[in-house]
């Protein structure tokens, strides 16, 4: 079984879905809400996670809208029922791939 989600834009177009399950949001926010949930671990730049943004707006995942914030335009993006869709197969495959790994590394 192929998992999309294990390569490092697939696995950044999962964590920002899953970030937009709770809610609209910004890009700068979603990237923060990423560092902060994965202690550190995981911060990703504007040169990553904007593609990525516009990617899953191209399909259909996400859809945006500017907004005023504080006296500054920003774009906001929020889960479409596709992208719904998309994020319960994609935690399906993550856990299911993240199992396998699992289970491959307590052989060793």
């Amino acid at each position: 079984m192929y998992c999309s989600c294990v390569n490092n834009k697939g696995a950044l177009a999962t964590l920002i879905l899953q970030n937009l399950s709770c809610g609209s949001n910004h890009g700068y926010r979603i990237a923060q809400d990423i560092k902060k949930h994965s202690k550190g671990v995981l911060d990703f730049r504007e040169g990553t996670l904007y593609p990525a943004l516009h990617g899953l707006e191209v399909k259909g995942l996400i859809a945006s809208q500017t907004a005023e914030e504080n006296g500054r335009t920003r774009c906001y993006y929020k889960l479409t029922e596709k992208g719904r869709k998309a994020l319960a197969a994609q935690k399906k495959e993550w856990f299911q791939f993240s199992n396998a790994v699992g289970l491959m590394l307590q052989e060793a």
